[in-house]
């Protein structure tokens, strides 16, 4: 665990005792301040009692002793409106800072890489953390990924800290300048929290904060919005910026063409991965998530053959496209961290004949932009609240029936995809929503659609996960 030295004798306040808040709390605790923790929810100030943490009920409390508000990411601190804890703190002129920002106060001597985007940002930071420490670096890995910082090891000047950073985060850590910073892509989501797109793109935009030469920036060109942060960049020549590419030729950056990946950092265009033989980075998606790790190992000095030795052997994350099985020849995929429309097109690109299960609480937008892809699409399952919405959208494009739970869309799914006469069926769950109307959280819900697979009757084919064929 990380030593909050800074803060020994202090008292510092902590709101929201999720993971992260409650890690945040035993740290500082450990590093002998004095905690006064909160949060609304009466669950959670159960589970600080019984972890000892000491709770004072911050709407009411002296603030004249603190300092410091340590706010776990997902509380409003802006947009739609500031929690009043929050709003308190700031009118008192008192700092508010999240895990983040404690890790990067602690730890000054390490190097920091940063990656965000509104999608692949988890994907990334797994494989370059994989990439980093197979190729003889000292790494650790975390943050939004789903391991709190401040649970990571002490690293000194020859270590690095590889992070996964959501955009509330990039808001609340005004201290960190990352060695390399990633920015993926930006697609619309979170929009309430920022205050519309234009407060969204500012809070990604974050990512580079403060970074001149040799410190540098890889950009994802491929949507437009990143392509003028990438112009811009570039024109302002404060940092070295690399752009990637899924799509096209990406000149003095690295980019892939029919599944090879290029790297021309150095003006070669040279033939270097072929990332079709990857079994856990499918699809055109992924291959951007692979062109901006690349990027990152190569700039710091990994060689190219390991690179590609590493991303063979990635394992892949839990619920991002994940092989459940497969089962009288239906493959069943678990993508249950497709939580907004964006992130389920990656999916439904990937696969031609899809019986598809969607739904959840759905995100502003619904599904209307996945219309390109209602082709590959055999069935449609819809669960959970936007079922009825989703329904309408689909129409007479898709087939589809209203399942209500995920139990049910498995068994029906499974049915349809028996009978159907596809050649390569594939039952998906990437509901385009989130998952609090019947899950505690996506993890949750893959969980239990990983259960629903295992209990289907059938013959079962074996995966070997290092070709990602079936035996």
């Amino acid at each position: 665990m990380i030593p909050i030295f800074f803060f020994e004798g202090y008292q510092v306040a902590v709101l929201g005792l999720g993971k992260t808040g409650i890690t945040a709390a035993e740290a500082l605790m450990r590093s002998g301040a004095e905690v006064w923790a909160w949060d609304d929810n009466e669950d959670a100030r159960q589970r600080a009692r019984e972890k000892d943490i000491p709770l004072v009920d911050l709407y009411q409390c002296n603030l004249a002793e603190l300092t410091t508000l340590v706010l776990s990411p997902g509380i409003p601190h802006t947009f739609p409106e500031p929690h009043p804890v929050v709003s308190r703190f700031r009118e008192a002129g008192l700092e508010v800072i999240c895990d983040i920002e404690l890790l990067v106060r602690a730890m000054r001597d390490a190097s920091y890489i940063g990656i965000t985007g509104t999608n692949g940002k988890s994907t990334t930071t797994a494989l370059l953390g994989h990439i980093m420490s197979l190729g003889g670096r000292e790494c650790e890995v975390g943050g939004n990924l789903g391991q709190p910082v401040l649970t990571l090891q002490p690293l000194d000047h020859t270590g690095v800290y590889v992070l996964e950073m959501s955009s509330y985060q990039l808001e609340l850590a005004p201290s960190v300048t990352f060695d390399f910073a990633v920015l993926l892509n930006i697609g619309e989501d979170h929009l309430d929290r920022h205050g519309g797109m234009d407060g969204y793109i500012a809070a990604k935009r974050r990512i580079f904060h403060r970074q001149t030469k040799p410190r540098t920036a890889v950009i994802g060109i491929d949507d437009p919005v990143c392509r003028k942060i990438w112009e811009e960049l570039k024109a302002a020549d404060e940092q070295v910026v690399i752009p990637v590419s899924a799509r096209e030729r990406a000149h003095g950056g690295i980019y892939v063409i029919d599944g090879w990946l290029y790297d021309d950092l150095e003006g070669r265009e040279a033939k270097m991965i072929d990332l079709k033989a990857v079994a856990h980075l499918p699809g055109q998606h992924n291959w951007q998530n692979a062109a901006a790790a690349y990027a990152v190992a190569r700039s710091a000095g990994i060689p190219a053959p390991t690179i590609g030795a590493c991303m063979l052997s990635f394992q892949g994350l839990p619920h991002r496209q994940e092989i459940a099985g497969l089962i009288d020849g239906v493959r069943y995929v678990n993508d249950s961290k497709a939580t907004n429309a964006e992130a389920a097109s990656k999916a439904l690109g990937c696969y031609d004949d899809i019986y598809w299960i969607a739904g959840g609480q759905a995100k502003s937008g619904g599904i209307t932009s996945l219309g390109p892809w209602f082709p590959r699409i055999r069935k449609a399952f819809l669960i959970g609240e936007a079922a009825e919405s989703f329904a309408a959208t689909l129409g007479d494009l898709v087939p589809h029936e209203i399942c209500g739970t995920l139990d049910v869309a498995v068994a029906k799914a499974r049915e349809a995809a028996l009978v159907g006469g596809a050649a390569k069926p594939v039952v998906l769950l990437s509901p385009a929503c989130a998952s609090w109307d019947q899950f505690r959280n996506f993890e949750h819900r893959g969980d239990t659609f990983l259960d629903l697979v295992d209990e289907l009757p059938g013959e079962r084919e074996e995966f070997d996960s290092h070709t990602g064929m079936m035996q």
